[in-house]
């Protein structure tokens, strides 16, 4: 089952506003595992639900992938925290090589994305409280700016790597968590984070900034940190 829009739903898309909100389910629940959700619209994305979920009220993490790579590509960087802390996991694929601001705006991202959320929201009840979207390099990006567009749905945005957020309507106030490598040649820390950080501070962001020894990438230890605030991760 699909989930359904208003036209006035798919107006906000052209503004990166997303519409799908979790409520009660309505669908049963996808069993434990990886799922691949593709239809005749969208390109195949990934969601994978962790053993041991229960009838409690889920986490979601959205995770974004970089510039030219993919859901299977990209689940790794939070796949074991989703095991030890039971949350859900899923992963949208871009329609092109990367998300749709990168060439010029929103549009047809956001569309899959809210039509994505819509089907978890469907299968599963999902705890409006711990709902985070997250991203590296360019997914990093886009997750900074479509998350504080819809900071009233997210209440935490994780960007590891990011290289800008695009100005715009801003909601709610997210907590931010940003990760970069201070040897990061792809997106280099002197030009992006440390350019991003103090703008969101100076807009009354709570931000929790982590620089560390290394390039272009997702240390295990800053993934757990990352997440830490949704979930109780077992030691």
């Amino acid at each position: 089952m699909s989930a359904t829009f208003s036209a006035q739903a798919q107006l906000g898309w052209q503004a990166g506003v997303l519409s799908a909100r979790p409520g009660k389910s309505g669908e049963a629940p996808l069993p434990a595992g990886l799922h691949l959700l593709t239809d005749d619209r969208d390109p195949e994305s990934a969601l994978y639900v962790p053993p041991g979920t229960g009838s409690a009220a889920l986490p979601l993490v959205v995770l974004l992938h970089g510039a030219t790579s993919s859901p299977e590509r990209v689940l790794p960087v939070l796949r074991e925290q989703a095991e030890r802390g039971r949350f859900l996991l899923l992963a949208p694929k871009s329609r092109d090589y990367s998300w749709d601001i990168i060439g010029g705006g929103f549009g047809p991202d956001i569309a899959v994305l809210d039509r994505l959320l819509g089907r978890v929201f469907e299968h599963f009840t999902v705890d409006p409280a711990r709902i985070a979207l997250a991203g590296f390099s360019d997914g990093a990006s886009y997750a900074l700016s479509v998350g504080l567009i819809n900071g009233e749905l997210f209440s935490r945005i994780l960007a590891f790597s990011p290289g800008f957020m695009v100005p715009g309507r801003r909601s709610g106030k997210p907590a931010v968590f940003i990760s970069h490598g201070q040897a990061d040649t792809v997106l280099p820390i002197q030009r992006c984070s440390r350019r991003i950080v103090p703008q969101l501070q100076a807009n009354g962001y709570q931000v929790d900034y982590r620089e560390f020894a290394g390039g272009h990438t997702v240390p295990p230890e800053l993934a757990s940190a990352a997440v830490q605030p949704l979930v109780e991760l077992p030691g």
